[in-house]
């Protein structure tokens, strides 16, 4: 007889897991997710790291933050993003690393 599996999370869980990766789903995502992770970063810290324009920056960054995977915090005229916390960086990270042994 095969040993039970783990309970399958309900369908709202799935949802918003679903939403959640698919908030990840971008290359410029990702790449800001890796710089995140080493330190929290303002936009035009992100568009030096990434060579990518301010306003795509932005646009990605809008993302991350509507799906709870990035804060901003105010510091007078600049906003410094950090990740909410280390989970996603870890799925992130390990999805890379998936990738590349692959190669």
């Amino acid at each position: 007889m095969p040993a039970p599996g783990p309970e399958t999370p309900g369908s709202t869980s799935l949802v918003a897991a679903g939403d959640l990766l698919r908030a990840l789903a971008a290359p410029v995502r990702i790449a800001i997710v890796l710089q995140l992770r080493s330190s929290p970063r303002c936009v035009h810290e992100l568009v030096d790291a990434l060579a990518v324009t301010q306003p795509l920056i932005s646009q990605h960054l809008r993302v991350l933050k509507a799906a709870g995977v990035v804060r901003g915090d105010r510091r007078g005229r600049e906003v410094v993003y950090r990740l909410v916390d280390d989970h996603l960086a870890h799925i992130v990270v390990d999805a890379v690393a998936h990738v590349e042994e692959e190669s």
